[in-house]
């Protein structure tokens, strides 16, 4: 996922502020800001994001199914992501710190949950999380270790470290199975992966087909929409992991590996340091906990 392809963290703040307090006024005192700028920021972001986002409703505004899908989404990272920055603060930023890259989906629905316990674990070591895709910039951005799907070209000098196998299934909230059943759901794709419902129905020929097949721009979004019951969601497994464990989720097809890895990758000239050695095991061995 790239970089340029996540909205702008200004613009989700207004939403989601606008989404919480149900005002555009009440959000624009709540974020120092005019009515005319969150209101600004909020179309700039529907027009980013391809969809609606609120409706009106009588004098006020009502959340659309895609703008509750996302504010799903925006609720849980922004507490994940205070959490995260508490515990970050609580130790020296300029001591024993260590930058990791992670794709961004990957890092809000799995790897953020599980930062407290590195932190609990290792309190003498300083997490700074960076978000991004592809290509690593190690140097410039001054990164340590970098979490990747290993669907790109690789310099021959950069080290590499198998994490997981990437697995992909059909997921959906439980309400939702039956329907799956019987071929009466829509399925939801991510635009970065357009043909993977093909392929996966493909290799699949006794499920039953979609009425119809929509896309989301972000894997995160179609996770949320399908655990919000808008349809049954192509996830991969490391993103859909921990609803499905909580029965926020069901797969009843599984998940089948796609024949490509993530991968934890570094600069080749660099050997890794005790903290980020430290680092690295202890994402090996969350990856062995949760992928097997």
């Amino acid at each position: 996922m790239k970089r340029s392809e996540i909205p702008s963290l200004d613009d989700l703040r207004a939403f989601h502020s606008t989404a919480r307090l149900g005002s555009v006024r009440l959000a624009a005192d709540d974020l120092a800001l005019t009515h005319g700028a969150v209101s600004r920021r909020i179309t700039k972001l529907s027009e980013d994001v391809g969809f609606r986002l609120f409706e009106k409703s009588g004098r006020g505004l009502r959340l659309t199914a895609a703008g509750e899908a996302l504010n799903l989404t925006l609720v849980r990272f922004f507490a994940e992501l205070a959490t995260t920055i508490d515990s970050l603060r609580a130790t020296d930023p300029g001591r024993n710190a260590v930058v990791l890259s992670c794709e961004p989906s990957v890092a809000m629905r799995w790897l953020i949950p599980r930062l407290a316990n590195f932190q609990s674990a290792h309190p003498d070591i300083a997490l700074h999380l960076s978000v991004g895709g592809g290509a690593v910039e190690f140097r410039r951005e001054r990164i340590d270790l970098a979490i990747r799907r290993l669907d790109f070209a690789l310099p021959e000098a950069w080290h590499v470290q198998r994490l997981f196998a990437e697995k992909v299934g059909p997921t959906m909230s439980p309400q939702l199975a039956p329907a799956f059943a019987a071929g009466d759901y829509i399925a939801l794709g991510s635009k970065t992966r357009p043909d993977a419902w093909s392929h996966w129905l493909s290799a699949h020929p006794s499920v039953r087909r979609p009425t119809e097949i929509r896309y989301y721009d972000h894997h995160f979004l179609v996770v949320e929409a399908a655990a919000a019951g808008l349809g049954v969601a192509l996830s991969p497994l490391v993103l859909a992991t921990d609803d499905v464990d909580r029965g926020r989720l069901v797969a009843p097809a599984g998940f089948d590996p796609d024949g490509s890895h993530y991968g934890l990758i570094w600069a080749g000239n660099d050997e890794l340091g005790d903290r980020a050695r430290t680092l690295a095991g202890w994402l090996h061995e969350e990856c062995r906990q949760s992928f097997g």
